[in-house]
């Protein structure tokens, strides 16, 4: 039935029948057949098909509820006990928004010296695709706004407050001062993250509060691509005050705090309303716990 349940959730991340099978290593076929044998065994028809996956039926949604609950408590079994026999080890899947990336190693760093055996896989991706992933089993934990939009059925531990900066050359527009307001920076020349990105929202509708609206000049979804930019001194962008800091722009580029009013959102670590948790969540946990003092200063 475990089995069965894997595959139901590998198909509800592919959203195909091809590349679901490929991704847990069998046949189309076998793929298939189990979820047939899988409704078999319910009573309820829970995928709708044509030539193609068509998506589930209102059956096959609450089985995929039912299925994720089973399949991690299924996994965090297996690793408790796993934990009680040879010590913490493993790896620690973690989901990151963008702008918060710099302060990622705050967390893994304390948490491998206290578990030198576990390994990490970080991945970058918008706030959504952080409660997508950590729904469906992909990883173990996230990194992202936890008060500004709805972040579903999740525990959360704040870390820190994110405000913002105004990140410029000495010689740019505005660069000379000591703070700026959220209509100033609105006559900027920016280069900024893509739309679909939390942390340009919040500017947008920052802006939009203050009367005006952000002129981007360049927009990406990578940090790296924004960085590489401002420290130039030749670009202008909004930054989280933590990134700015962590990202270590130099002397061509100052970090101005921006005002009228002042915004910040609080940043946490987020793992699925499980409990017990995995012995690898549960260590992540008490380490947010730790470091979160830290994080504010």
């Amino acid at each position: 039935m475990i089995e069965k349940l894997e595959l139901l959730l590998a198909l509800a991340k592919e959203r195909h029948f091809g590349r679901a099978a490929e991704a847990c290593g069998v046949t189309q076929p076998t793929m298939s057949n189990s979820i047939k044998q899988l409704e078999e065994i319910l009573g309820v028809m829970l995928v709708q098909r044509g030539s193609r996956f068509l998506g589930f039926t209102p059956e096959g949604e609450r089985t995929l509820e039912w299925a994720r609950r089973i399949v991690g408590d299924s996994r965090a079994m297996r690793q408790d006990i796993n934990t009680m026999k040879a010590g913490l080890t493993g790896e620690l899947r973690i989901a990151a928004i963008p702008t918060v990336l710099g302060m990622v190693a705050s967390l893994t760093t304390p948490f491998r010296a206290r578990h030198p055996e576990v390994r990490f896989q970080i991945v970058s991706c918008t706030s959504s695709e952080v409660l997508g992933l950590l729904e469906n089993l992909e990883v173990d934990a996230g990194l992202t706004y936890i008060e500004n939009e709805p972040v579903g059925k999740v525990r959360s531990i704040p870390l820190y407050q994110e405000s913002y900066r105004l990140v410029t050359s000495p010689d740019g527009l505005y660069g000379d001062r000591d703070q700026v307001t959220w209509r100033e920076v609105g006559q900027v020349p920016l280069c900024l993250l893509t739309p679909n990105m939390q942390n340009r929202r919040i500017i947008d509708r920052a802006l939009r509060a203050a009367g005006t609206a952000a002129q981007p000049t360049l927009t990406s979804n990578s940090i790296i691509v924004l960085y590489t930019h401002v420290k130039t001194g030749r670009w202008a962008s909004v930054m989280p005050a933590k990134l700015a800091e962590t990202l270590g722009l130099g002397d061509e580029v100052r970090t101005i705090p921006i005002v009228d009013p002042m915004v910040s959102y609080s940043i946490g670590l987020v793992v699925p309303p499980r409990e017990p948790y995995t012995p690898l969540v549960a260590a992540l946990m008490q380490v947010a716990r730790d470091v979160a003092p830290t994080l504010e200063t």
